[in-house]
Formats: structure tokens, sequence, C-alpha cells
């Protein structure tokens, strides 16, 4: 976000700042009915927007939607402000459009989060800025469950749970020839081309057994039965299942 001058079709270099006075004139203004007072409000209040959305920076979300949506919690803020409070208009106005952007995120997220869950995680990272600012330091897991009197394994699943999930083909380097993405890095060790190749030569093999062979296997290999099980099951002697599973195994090992 840093360097951007233009939000949203906004020039953010150029926005107004409304003294305390004013604002509060505006408001009575637009309470009365005043359209323009309204717009004025807006317009004068939207790097109240932007310092807002700085604190949602760095989660892939575009800035243009996060500051059209914290808008929408301005004006939100503009409609329901009551004059007749003791109260600044921007210490209303800021957890109004605060609100606006988490319902946002809530919302719009790749994976479903439950709502109980995704508030948990943005108090810890409120508890979390505070330590940091208190302490100069990266705050521990153990020292944000303190604060907010949970269990550490909230803290832990709660910040799993707000954590963007990441592409497959998400570039990690480029040095201006092909790109590395996420999917080089992992290691299937199960899903192979070799593995695949021995796991369809097992089938063809499997297929050169006679049914009672394949039982004996079955149960042997897959079920970890014991050869005494497998003769009172298929109906042999131990002897007839110990030559039965010899053979068949012998015939698999010349196929493969």
């Amino acid at each position: 976000m840093q360097g951007k001058v233009e939000i949203a079709g906004v020039n953010t270099a150029k926005l107004k700042v409304l003294k305390s006075s004013e604002t509060m004139e505006l408001l009575r203004r637009s309470k009365a009915g005043d359209r323009q007072a309204r717009e004025e409000l807006i317009e004068g209040n939207l790097r109240l927007v932007l310092s807002v959305i700085q604190r949602f920076a760095g989660r892939g979300e575009s800035v243009d939607d996060l500051f059209q949506v914290g808008c929408v919690g301005l004006i939100k803020a503009i409609d329901n402000f009551d004059i007749s409070q003791p109260v600044k208009f921007s210490t209303y106005g800021v957890p109004m459009i605060v609100g606006e952007i988490r319902r946002y995120l809530r919302d719009n997220s790749a994976i479903r989060v439950s709502r109980s869950m995704r508030d948990t995680a943005y108090r810890v990272l409120q508890a979390r800025e505070h330590l940091m600012a208190e302490n100069q330091k990266e705050p521990t897991v153990e020292e944000i469950a303190k604060v907010l009197d949970i269990p550490r394994e909230e803290v832990v699943f709660a910040m799993d749970a707000i954590v963007d999930p990441v592409s497959l083909y998400e570039p990690i380097y480029d040095s201006g020839g092909d790109a590395i993405c996420v999917m080089d890095q992992v290691s299937d060790t199960k899903n192979t081309d070799e593995r695949w190749t021995e796991r369809i030569a097992l089938k063809d093999a499997m297929k050169l057994l006679d049914p009672r062979e394949r039982r004996i296997l079955s149960l042997r290999f897959y079920e970890g039965k014991t050869q005494m099980e497998v003769s009172a099951e298929v109906g042999i002697s131990q002897a007839q299942v110990s030559r039965l599973e010899k053979g068949a195994i012998n015939t698999i090992r010349k196929h493969l």
C-alpha cells in the first residue's frame, strides 16, 4: 500500500481534513436532512478510513476493496452517530469502520471459520499488538493466552484459523527465468511415478493368482491374520496355507 496515491479512484494525497467543530456542524446539518453536508462529512473523513485499513495490510486483500468496505462503515457511523452524546465522531467511527471490515473479511474468507473462532483470533491480534508495543518484542503464545485468560491451545487454533491459504502455484523465487512455485517444494513420496508403476505391476500380478490364493494373501497381509486364523477361515490346514502363500508370493515376484 505504500507509495500508492490512488485507492478506489480516490486521490489519497488530496483528502480533506475536517476540524472537530466543522465535523459537528456538518453532522447537525446532515441529521437535519442536508445531503450536501452528508457528502462533505464522508469526503472529510476518508482519511479515517485510510488509517483503519492500514491495520489490515499484508493479508492478501485488495486495498481498493478494503477501502470501499471501510467507506460503508464510515457512512453507517455518520447515519447512526448521536450528536447529543459528548463523544468525538472519530471515537465512534473507528470501531464502526473496523467492524465493517472484519465482517467483510469473515464473510469472504476462502476458508469458512466460525464467528467465535474468528472473534478470538482478532482478540489475539489485538493482544499481540499491545504486548509488542509494551515490551518491544514478539510475545509468546503463553503471554497472549495469559492476557486473554484463555487456554494456550485456543490461541494457536485461532491464529491458524485466519491464516490465508497459499496457492500451490504461488511463486516463491524468480531469477528471471522459470519461477519456482510452492508446488515445486512440496514432495509426495507416496504418489511418485515409480510407486504408480509398482502398483500397476502388482495389480497385474495379482490377476495371475487363483481366487483362493488372492483370499489368503488378503487375509494375511491386508487384515493381518495369522496362518492359523486363515486356515480356520478358509477351511484348510495351516501347512496348506503356508504352501499356497509361498507359491503366490513367488508368482508375484517372478511377474514383478
